[in-house]
C-alpha cells in the first residue's frame, strides 16, 4: 500500500503542512481537502464524518477515485490520500505517533516553529513512492535530530564551525545520522552504555463494548498492548515469558521479536531497541470453553429518559460491576444539535460512599458540541449514583442520541489477567531491573 501525499490542516482548516505530490496534478491535494470540509460542514460533531471519504476523479486523466484518510491530532487534522488498495490507517496513525514523541504537544505554533524537523520526518517515514520507510523513533532520532536549543544553534552555525574534531569535513548531524546505518542490528545503535540497567513494561488494555437497551452485551472485545523502555548496556538478547501467553490472540510484534519462536514456545525473543517502543499488540480472547464469548462489562448503566416538546427528562443510574476502584469516569450525552441548555443535580444511592456533587461527580453542558457530560473521579463499587435532570431545546421534537458514550479508567488492573513471569538476559553479564505495571480503561455504547 503507498500513500499519495500527506497534508496537516490547522485549527481553522488551512493546510499548512504538505509533503511532495509529485506525481499528481498540482489541484489534486485540494480536492481531498475540499472533501473533507465538505463532508465537515454537513455534521454538527467533526466525530460523526467517516474516517475514510471517497474522492470522486475530478482533475486529469486519473483512471477512478481515492481516499482522504483523516485522523485529528489534537487541534490538528492529518490527511492522507490514497489511490490504491490497502490498509490505510497504519501509517496515518504511526506518524501521529512520531510527532508526539517529537514535540510532546502537537499544535499549529509547535509545527510551524519546527517546519525543518517536520519535512525531515516526512521524508525519512515515507519513501518516494508513498510506502512506509523508517517509523522506529529510536531509529529516527538518529537521523533527525528532535528539536532542542542545542540542534537550533547548530542549524545557525555555519557548515564550518560545526564540523567534528579529528575529522575535517564531517558534519556533526552527519555524524549522527550515519551511525543509525552502522550497526548489524537496523532497530539498535551499536555503543551504548547505561550506568543503571533496566527494562520496563507497560501493559495497557483497552475494552470497546455497546451494550443493548436491555442491558444485555452486543459486542465487547479486549484490545492490549505491551509498551517498553529499555536503557540496556550493548547488545542484550531478552527472553520474555508469561504465566498465561494463551489469552492473547491475533498478535502483531516489533521487528525485533522472533515470530518463530513464539509460534513455537509462546515466549518472546528479542534484541530491544534502545529507549521506548510498542513491543506488541493482541487482542484478548476468553478461554476456551467459556460460556459467553464477550468480556463482562465491569459497569452498569440504568438510564429513563423522557423527551418531551422542546426538550425532555431524564434519570441516569450508574454503577460498577468491579471491586476494584474506577477513575476518571466519563458519561457523555450527546442532545441534538439544536438544544441550548441543561439543568442536573447529582447525588449518591444505595450504599454510596461520600455524596456526589462534590469531589465525587460533577456534571457540565458544552452548548458547543451539545454535549451532557458527567464526570466521577473516583468510582467505588459499594454504591450507585444517580444523575437527574433535564434539557431545553430549539426544536419541537427534539432528536438527542440514542447511546450514552461512557469512558473509563481501571488502574493496576487487567482484563485478561495477563502476567509477565520473566526476563531473562544473554549476550551480557549485566544484571537488569525489570518493572511492569499495568492498566486497563475502556469505552462503551450503552444504548436507551
Amino acid at each position: 500500500m503507498a500513500i499519495d501525499g500527506v497534508i496537516i490542516l490547522d485549527a481553522s482548516g488551512r493546510p499548512i503542512i504538505q509533503s511532495g505530490y509529485t506525481s499528481f496534478p498540482p489541484g489534486y491535494p485540494i480536492l481531498h481537502i475540499d472533501a473533507l470540509h465538505k463532508e465537515l460542514a454537513k455534521v454538527s460533531r467533526s466525530g460523526s464524518v467517516d474516517p475514510v471519504i471517497y474522492v470522486a476523479p475530478g482533475i486529469g486523466d486519473l483512471p477512478g477515485g481515492s481516499a482522504c484518510c483523516h485522523v485529528a491530532v489534537g487541534e490538528l487534522k492529518l490527511i492522507a490520500s490514497v489511490s490504491g488498495d490497502g490498509e490505510l490507517w497504519i501509517p496515518s496513525f504511526r506518524f501521529t505517533e512520531i510527532l508526539h514523541d517529537y514535540f510532546d504537544t502537537v499544535s499549529t505554533a509547535t509545527l510551524k516553529d519546527n517546519f525543518d524537523v517536520v519535512y525531515q520526518l516526512l521524508e525519512e517515514t515515507l519513501d518516494s513512492s508513498g510506502h512506509p520507510l523508517t517509523t522506529s523513533p529510536s531509529a529516527l532520532r538518529d537521523i533527525v535530530l528532535p528539536p532542542s536549543l542545542l540542534s537550533k544553534l547548530l542549524t545557525s552555525l555555519p557548515t564550518a564551525a560545526q564540523t567534528v574534531p579529528g575529522r575535517p569535513g564531517s558534519s556533526v548531524a552527519s555524524s549522527a545520522s550515519s551511525s543509525a546505518f552502522t550497526s548489524p542490528i537496523p532497530w539498535r545503535k551499536l555503543g551504548i552504555r547505561h550506568n543503571h540497567n533496566e527494562i520496563l513494561f507497560d501493559v495497557t488494555e483497552e475494552m470497546r463494548a455497546i451494550v443493548g437497551r436491555n442491558g444485555s452485551t452486543l459486542v465487547s472485545n479486549v484490545y492490549g498492548k505491551i509498551d517498553s523502555n529499555a536503557r540496556l548496556t550493548g547488545i542484550p538478547d531478552l527472553v520474555l515469558s508469561f504465566k498465561n501467553p494463551t489469552v492473547m490472540t491475533e498478535c502483531a510484534f516489533h521487528p525485533c521479536v522472533r515470530l518463530q519462536r513464539w509460534m513455537r514456545e509462546k515466549t518472546m525473543s528479542f534484541i530491544p531497541p534502545e529507549g521506548k517502543f510498542v513491543l506488541a499488540e493482541y487482542q484478548y480472547s476468553p478461554l476456551q470453553g467459556a460460556l459467553v464469548s464477550n468480556v463482562p462489562v465491569p459497569l452498569a448503566l440504568k438510564p429513563n429518559i423522557t423527551v418531551g416538546e422542546y426538550g425532555g427528562n431524564f434519570t441516569v443510574t450508574f454503577s460498577s460491576r468491579t471491586m476494584k476502584i474506577m477513575d476518571n469516569v466519563r458519561i457523555e450525552l450527546y442532545l441534538g444539535e439544536d438544544a441550548t441548555g441543561a439543568q442536573c443535580t447529582v447525588s449518591s444511592a444505595g450504599s454510596g460512599v461520600g455524596s456526589v456533587g462534590g469531589i465525587e461527580g460533577s456534571w457540565t453542558f458544552e452548548p458547543r458540541k451539545k454535549i451532557l457530560r458527567w464526570e466521577i473521579p473516583n468510582m467505588h463499587s459499594s454504591g450507585s449514583w444517580v444523575l437527574r435532570g433535564s434539557w431545553t431545546s430549539k426544536a419541537k421534537v427534539p432528536r438527542p442520541a440514542h447511546a450514552f458514550q461512557i469512558y473509563f479508567e481501571l488502574p493496576t488492573y487487567s482484563f485478561s489477567s495477563l502476567k509477565i513471569d520473566q526476563v531473562r538476559l544473554s549476550g551480557e553479564t549485566y544484571k537488569i531491573y525489570k518493572g511492569v505495571r499495568l492498566q486497563s480503561c475502556g469505552s462503551v455504547e450503552w444504548r436507551w
